[in-house]
């Protein structure tokens, strides 16, 4: 196999991977969230080593559909966060649900 045809392979697992990220994160499913997560990690280290310039236009075009395809997911990420946060805003009645709460009595004596 050469080399082309390895970062081609790579950049199709790494569509694969996104395609199956995108569904977990409409399923809610967190286990398969962050095994995809694990993955792209672990893809993105072996495409580091190809030069960008090495690549042909098929993989040109795959690597503009994960980009594309990494975009939207991040996207329905943040829309999952913002909609998390606004129920708990709703939930606590507070604008700032992960911010501390205010202690309170803390006059204590330091020995």
């Amino acid at each position: 196999m050469t080399r082309t045809q390895e970062t081609l392979a790579t950049l199709q697992q790494m569509l694969a991977l996104l395609q199956g990220e995108r569904q977990a994160l409409a399923a809610l499913d967190l286990d398969r969230i962050v095994n995809c997560t694990q993955g792209k990690l672990d893809l993105c280290t072996r495409l580091e080593e190809v030069e960008q310039s090495s690549l042909d236009e098929e993989c040109l075009g795959v690597l503009d559909a994960v980009r594309r395809l990494n975009e939207i997911n991040r996207r329905l990420r943040n829309l999952i966060a913002t909609n998390v946060q606004n129920r708990l805003s709703a939930f606590t009645g507070s604008g700032a649900p992960y911010s501390a709460m205010p202690r309170q009595n803390m006059n204590v004596a330091l020995a």
